[in-house]
């Protein structure tokens, strides 16, 4: 896959998922902007990049603030005159509790971040390739997308969401030459699953591990540069015609249906 001369976006890129993206294209040839909060670990995304021979620049940014996508998007128009990719990947996963139970705020919060995010990443980045009529975005949905999982209803509305927003903007661009596709990961071997874990046993969070990755049918979590493979090949022309699709990557969890429906117990 070569991104030779090409100009990538990655959100949510200090770790797990963004990381492994922002790697994959710089190894292919693409400048990269790496976009975070956290900004001792976007530092070291690009760091790493840079240390690896590719070219990359850090913006800290909140995905939920218009003014500050508005900012990471001018810096890379700024920097290296154009958008060709864009990983629209940051989320945050919430709290674990039954939709009677679970705060509002907290339900606010992964919203702003999953779906708003999203949405203003979509907002600002789609001018900017309409005019070059050319681009490819990725959104990080889930399988939560297409799935649900009790006690996760704000994350699960959230990738629901993605989904919706990746069919409709697809839908709109296909004809000026851009494609917007979604990533639909499974259980990724990242902060955010062991969180998980965490919240479900805090005592013995490893017996929750051990048991999620049982009922996987490839018997493991995905590994982040696994998912970043499926980013990568959306993001270039080897995928010239597929847009407004969602791919999975979840170890068979879907098609074996019995993992999914397996209540999380708070």
């Amino acid at each position: 896959m070569d991104f030779k001369g090409k100009v990538a976006i990655v959100t949510g890129a200090a770790g797990g998922i963004g990381r492994a993206v922002s790697l994959g294209f710089a190894q292919g040839g693409a400048r990269v902007v790496v976009v975070d909060c956290d900004r001792a670990g976007g530092e070291a995304s690009a760091g790493i990049i840079r240390q690896q021979g590719g070219e990359a620049l850090f913006v800290e940014a909140d995905v939920t603030r218009s003014a500050d996508v508005a900012r990471y998007v001018e810096t890379a128009l700024d920097r290296y005159g154009a958008i060709d990719c864009f990983h629209n990947n940051a989320g945050i996963e919430g709290r674990v509790a039954h939709t009677a139970e679970y705060d509002e705020a907290m339900f606010d919060a992964v919203i702003a971040v999953n779906v708003k995010g999203v949405f203003l990443g979509l907002r600002h980045v789609l001018p900017v390739m309409l005019r070059q009529k050319r681009g490819a975005i990725v959104n990080t949905a889930s399988v939560a997308g297409l799935v649900a999982t009790p006690g996760m209803p704000a994350y699960v509305a959230s990738k629901h969401a993605v989904i919706g927003l990746t069919k409709t903007a697809a839908g709109e661009v296909a004809r000026q030459g851009i494609r917007v596709n979604a990533v639909c990961p499974g259980p990724v071997d990242t902060r955010m699953i062991h969180s998980l874990e965490s919240q479900i046993n805090p005592a013995d969070p490893e017996s929750v591990n051990r048991r999620y990755q049982a009922a996987i049918p490839s018997g493991r979590y995905s590994r982040p540069e696994e998912i970043a493979n499926v980013v990568l090949f959306l993001s270039s022309d080897l995928a010239s015609n597929i847009t407004g699709a969602q791919y999975l990557v979840d170890g068979g969890r879907i098609a074996t249906g019995g993992a999914v429906t397996q209540a999380i117990q708070t």
